[in-house]
Order: C-alpha cells, then structure tokens, then sequence
C-alpha cells in the first residue's frame, strides 16, 4: 500500500513531538503542556495516523501538566527529567539505546563503545547527519532517533508529492543533503522502515516499560504511551 505525503508529514509531525517530549524539558515543551497544545498536537496526529492512543489507564493529555505556573512546571520536569534520563550515579530510565540492547544482551553497557551505538551513529553519517557542533552526546538517545526519523519521513513526504525542494532540515544537524538513493534501503522510506526495525522496535518496549515505574509526574508515562502506539502502529 503506497503511503501518502501527508500520511509522511504526520509521521514526521509525531515524530518531532516525541523528540520534543523526550530531550532536556525547556520553554517550549513547557509551554506547549502548559497551554494544552501538547496534547492537542498528540490527539490530532493520533487520529491522522490512526494510532491505539490514548491508551487505557494511561493519563490524560489535560493531566500530563498537572500544575498551572509554568516556573513551576518546568522546574519540576527538569527535576524529574534529570532523576530519570541523567541520575546520580545512574539514571532510573536510560534514554540510550545502547544501554538497553546491551542490558539485553547481558553485557557491560557502555556510551559511545559499543556496538548499538555505533550502528545509530552510522546510520546517521549515511543518511548526512551527524552531531550537533559543541555537543558530545551518543546519537543514540531516544529524542535523536526520532529526529533521525522525522528528517526521514519529511524526505519521504517530500519524494512520494514529487516535490524536488529538499525536506526540512531542522530535525538533527545536516551535512550535505544525501541523495535519496544513497540512502541506506536506497530511499527515504526504506531507511525509515529500516532504522525503525533494526532499532527502535528493539529496545524502545523496554524503555517505555521502565519509564511507567519510575516516573513520578505523569507527562513522562504519558509521552511514553504516545511513543508506544507509533512503535506498535
């Protein structure tokens, strides 16, 4: 069944909703809880991609600010983001897929070195991302991967309307534009189905299922059932 350029832009739009959820709380995330536009954004792009969302017992969009002043809020998502995805000495939730895939497979979990990583970190450089200047963090945190993702389903998008206007280049950090057929799967939609497969849908039902038991506010087990419907869909 051919996906249409707008069921791409949605993906796309979903995607970059995830990222936002999941990289270090700011402004933006806060805003858009505080005012409700998070979880309009979900429902909309929920129903536009036909997704199991929200899922039951999972809580509500208007629960997932929980307070009103948003100084508040974003103070008490940076704390909980920093317990969860940082910690001392370990995070509650590691936000690295490598971490996950190496506890799976019963070894030392390592950043950078180890072999996960460095296929996300590949798959990246073959698709003309690669990590933001004066940032040295893995590539493979849960919010890059659907950056990753996004910039892919905006090329597919672009591909499938037969637009030769180069996709929108804001998820990640771009090199040269990679022409489509260079891409790993030889397309947009091939690398997009592939690092989903090969990656995401290994070790993302782990994490999710992780962040429902440690999670103290609700955004987060809420933005983890969003994350969830896209990986089953």
């Amino acid at each position: 069944m051919t996906v249409t350029a707008d069921t791409w832009q949605a993906r796309a739009a979903l995607c970059e909703l995830l990222a936002l959820s999941f990289r270090y709380p700011d402004d933006v995330l806060v805003g858009a809880l505080a005012s409700g536009e998070w979880g309009e954004a979900a429902e909309e792009i929920a129903g536009a991609l036909d997704l199991a969302w929200p899922a039951d017992g999972a809580p509500g969009a208007a629960e997932a600010a929980q307070m009103d002043d948003p100084d508040q809020l974003l103070h008490a998502l940076r704390a909980e983001a920093t317990r969860l995805f940082v910690g001392s000495p370990e995070p509650a939730c590691s936000p690295y897929e490598g971490v996950w895939r190496a506890q799976a497979e019963g070894v030392q979990p390592l950043l950078f070195v180890n072999p996960h990583s460095m296929d996300v970190e590949r798959f990246c450089k073959a698709c003309g991302l690669g990590r933001p200047e004066g940032t040295n963090e893995p590539l493979d945190h849960i919010a890059t991967e659907m950056e990753l993702l996004e910039y892919l389903a905006l090329r597919a998008a672009v591909e499938v309307a037969g637009d030769d206007v180069a996709a929108d280049e804001d998820a990640g950090e771009p090199g040269d534009v990679v022409a489509s057929a260079d891409l790993p799967g030889g397309s947009p939609e091939a690398a997009y189905a592939q690092f989903l497969d090969e990656h995401v849908r290994v070790w993302v039902p782990d994490f999710v299922a992780a962040l429902n038991e440690e999670a103290r506010l609700p955004f987060y087990p809420q933005a983890g059932s969003l994350l969830t419907a896209f990986v089953e869909a």
